[in-house]
């Protein structure tokens, strides 16, 4: 039997360009695994981090895990996505771009799986040059290792609307859900598993950060209830995006450049006291004690930014304590988080046009210009079509 092969480009040298390399594609799937061709992958913002090498993984990797294919072949038991549709070849799926142990003390004691020890991430966390050689989405292909959680996508949304959303919404969902209500589920008698938050419901919600995750925020935010909402970022297209998400105010950083200018302003637009919930998207550290300031007295803020490592910040711990402010962190998402996700996309189709995010794409050959032009902010969403 010939070796069929195909090409994925792959990150070698940090601050380097990608280079785009063939590799053998698997003759057997083991089983539990399934191989997809890619049909559409977004560029993160961690995928730039990646590229400049501000997070410590192995290299050569194929990035990209934000991915959405047709399946090619199924490997043994594979039968079923995560919500119990069944799955057959060609279906077209996206998947959780991490997989966890399912037994370790945090998986199975604290339900807390995103800080299990053994959770790898497609993308990130897999060396290229190492059989099945594809494992994120910056390649025609794309290897699912047996307890990744598929998820069979509907005829009715589009392939932007998820790569649009990308990991950002699943995050914002797990962050919101963490710091401000009780969990985001999806309900039995309803479409979309987003309910009224206590936190959130009739309340003043500040944004930090206009980038994917910030909107992303913004629309679970607006759905959740929120009765004003002011978005803090730049540049002028992302703050014009943010407005067609439904913020209700929004506050330039690049004509507005003193924070004590910016937590004014909040305080203008917010009646006087300031936000009753802050959600900081912007991963820049100084974000975080000007979140600290933007807070009313009692308020909550939720770090959500901050994946990679962007360094420290001198934070007077005396504001936190004498405004009596509760201040939660979340990292990623778990598997329910994608469901109401999907869920989230179908139902808020005509209000948070997640679609319209995807404003650049690239072919495999081109993934360096597509890096370098989310890196730049160019674009609301950079997408590579192999």
């Amino acid at each position: 039997m010939s070796t069929v092969t195909a090409y994925a480009s792959v990150l070698e040298t940090f601050n380097a360009p990608l280079q785009l390399r063939e590799y053998a594609l698997p003759v057997d799937l083991e089983a539990g695994a399934t191989l997809v061709r890619t049909e559409m992958a977004g560029i993160c913002g961690t995928d730039v981090h990646l590229w400049k090498g501000e997070l410590p993984i192995q290299l050569p990797v194929v990035l990209g895990h934000e991915t959405v294919g047709h399946i090619e072949r199924l490997g043994q038991g594979v039968t079923h996505d995560w919500t119990g549709q069944e799955l057959s070849v060609g279906d077209r799926v996206t998947w959780n771009s991490t997989v966890s142990c399912g037994h370790c003390f945090y998986c199975a004691e604290k339900w807390q799986p995103t800080r299990c020890p053994e959770r790898r991430a497609y993308g990130i966390g897999y060396r290229s040059d190492q059989a099945p050689h594809f494992l994120g989405g910056y390649a025609r292909y794309h290897y699912l290792h047996p307890r990744t959680t598929l998820f069979r996508l509907p005829e009715d949304l589009p392939t932007e609307s998820v790569i649009g959303a990308g990991c950002a919404l699943i995050t914002a969902l797990h962050g919101v859900e963490r710091s401000c209500g009780d969990p985001v589920l999806p309900d039995a008698g309803r479409v979309v598993g987003v309910p009224v938050l206590p936190e959130l419901w009739r309340n003043v919600v500040v944004v930090q950060g206009a980038g994917p995750v910030g909107i992303s925020a913004l629309a679970v935010a607006r759905a959740a209830g929120a009765r004003k909402i002011i978005v803090i970022g730049g540049p002028k297209p992302r703050l014009e995006l943010a407005q067609r998400f439904g913020a209700d105010g929004v506050i330039d950083i690049g004509e507005i450049a003193h924070p004590k200018d910016r937590i004014a302003g909040v305080r203008e637009l917010s009646g006087g006291h300031g936000a009753d919930v802050v959600l900081e998207c912007a991963g820049v550290p100084g974000a975080v004690p000007e979140a600290v300031q933007l807070c009313r007295d009692g308020a909550k803020l939720l770090i959500l930014g901050h994946y990679c490592d962007a360094g420290e910040v001198s934070l007077n711990p005396h504001w936190i304590t004498k405004k009596q402010l509760q201040i939660y962190g979340s990292w990623s998402s778990e598997p329910r988080h994608l469901r109401t996700a999907i869920d989230f996309l179908r139902a808020y189709r005509a209000e948070f046009p997640f679609e319209s995010m995807v404003t650049h794409r690239f072919t495999l050959e081109q993934a360096n210009e597509a890096l370098q032009t989310t890196a730049r902010w160019e674009s609301a969403k950079s997408v590579i079509v192999p």
